[in-house]
């Protein structure tokens, strides 16, 4: 049984300073067909062997430790996009 859930886990490697998103699995309550069930991002404070990954706030205001598994890293907007602009014109019809 172990071996069977152990094969549908993915193993996250965290580090200190990573930035992350955490899995609020009491959305199902509520349900909302649009709303995330993803909050954050945190900031990974400290990994412990168990699994165990501490993280904080972007703000530091408070630090809680949470499972692993419950934890994705975050790809947040690295920068401003550039916008390129496409401008279109009507074929002309020849009669």
């Amino acid at each position: 049984m172990k071996r069977l859930h152990d094969q549908n886990t993915v193993e996250r490697n965290f580090k200190p300073g990573d930035m992350v998103l955490l899995y609020n699995s009491r959305l199902r309550l509520f349900p909302g067909k649009l709303k995330s069930r993803w909050s954050g991002p945190f900031r990974v404070v400290e990994v412990f062997p168990s699994g165990a990954v501490e993280i904080a706030t972007e703000n530091d205001s408070r630090t809680f430790r949470v499972n692993g598994q419950r934890l994705k890293l975050y790809v947040g907007m690295s920068g401003p996009k550039e916008v390129s602009e496409l401008h279109l014109t009507e074929p002309q019809r020849s009669s």
